[in-house]
């Protein structure tokens, strides 16, 4: 009697079996437009290795899901709508060829969430023990793309990141920017561990954290924040600061949840590959030059940018290995090599530069969660 004064109560709103229905019928709908989408998308990939094109193409990818984001009307956010239709995309992709992507190991690092952020779950991901060996693993062939860690927000440049990137015949073609949230975890409580353990940049994003609440507690410095969550996963007296999912695959008790200084916590990861990328609408290039020892002469070479009205998102020296005091200059700025403003200011700094290397024209980073 009280179920039937209810649906009176609420005439004409459909029943439970009814909108189950209707999810039905949209599930059916769904998977013969994603079955459409996967065969054109295996003829579009045996169009482009007819033509000798790269089957993953990143300024490609960033207009499709900046299309399907800005026709989201909700209630889905616009990272939810972005996320389905990377994997979607991701998915389609494997039917053209094995997406190999190598990335610093082991599994559940930061650098191996970055990956499955850009490339999606359907990629096969190839942990490396060293950054050196991701760049390795693409100039032997063994991986077609790569992912570094190459700044962060607190703690700065990731300098062997930008050392192997001279020599490399390798091209930057894309950036993953992502916001990096620890978690300090043990197998048992707060009480019993003896050492801290991680990465030496996550000790330092965590530098107040851990000395307001763990003055005393030794730190050790490991290769990765993952192989720090199989230290603890293996010594009750070990604590590590790694991610929440280090702790769910190592089945680690998070002790205390977002614990980086700075809430604004992000790091910044390039996606390497062997093809120079076509402009996306928005990008970034990435350059390294080295000028003669005189007075004025960074000046002058930042003033060509500034002449051609071309923004500098990121400006780090480094030293020159074969020549001491003596610096080369990593620079980003806003545009694509081949837009006439960005290729004037290179030809000009060119002219200037003991040497120029173009590290990479690529589309532009968002924020996982913008």
């Amino acid at each position: 009697m009280a179920t039937a004064k209810k649906n009176r109560a609420a005439p004409g709103r459909p029943l439970l079996d009814d909108l189950r229905r209707r999810i039905d019928e949209i599930n059916h709908e769904l998977v013969a437009l994603f079955s459409e989408r996967a065969r054109i998308a295996q003829a579009i990939g045996e169009l482009k290795q007819a033509e000798g094109k790269a089957i993953y193409q990143p300024a490609r990818e960033r207009q499709v899901l900046d299309r399907v984001s800005a026709l989201n009307r909700g209630p889905l956010s616009d990272e939810q709508i972005r996320r389905i239709f990377t994997e979607i995309i991701s998915a389609c992709t494997a039917l053209e060829e094995t997406v190999r992507v190598a990335y610093l190991g082991p599994e559940h690092t930061y650098s191996h969430e970055a990956a499955r952020t850009r490339f999606g779950a359907s990629a096969e991901f190839a942990p490396e023990a060293s950054i050196a060996a991701v760049f390795q693993a693409l100039e032997n062939g063994r991986a077609g793309y790569g992912v570094v860690p190459v700044e962060n927000s607190t703690e700065g440049s990731v300098s062997l990141t930008l050392d192997l990137l001279i020599d490399t015949p390798l091209k930057v073609i894309g950036e993953i920017l992502l916001p990096i949230r620890h978690t300090l975890m043990a197998r048992t409580d707060a009480r019993e561990f003896a050492r801290i353990v991680s990465h030496q940049q996550s000790l330092g994003q965590c530098r107040n954290f851990l000395a307001a609440n763990y003055p005393h507690v030794e730190l050790e410095a490991v290769a990765s924040n993952a192989l720090a969550a199989q230290r603890a996963a293996a010594d009750p007296a070990v604590a590590a600061i790694a991610s929440a999912n280090a702790a769910r695959a190592y089945g680690l008790k998070a002790i205390a949840e977002n614990i980086q200084d700075s809430a604004q916590n992000v790091t910044r990861f390039l996606v390497l590959g062997r093809e120079t990328q076509p402009p996306s609408g928005a990008d970034k290039t990435g350059i390294v030059f080295a000028l003669p020892e005189r007075a004025g002469a960074l000046h002058g070479a930042l003033t060509l940018f500034a002449a051609g009205k071309i923004n500098l998102t990121m400006i780090q020296s480094r030293p020159q290995r074969e020549k001491p005091w003596a610096y080369v200059f990593f620079v980003d700025l806003e545009g694509h090599r081949e837009s006439p403003r960005v290729r004037r200011a290179l030809k000009a700094l060119e002219h200037q530069a003991l040497f120029l290397k173009v590290l990479g024209s690529y589309p532009e980073g968002k924020f996982a969660g913008d």
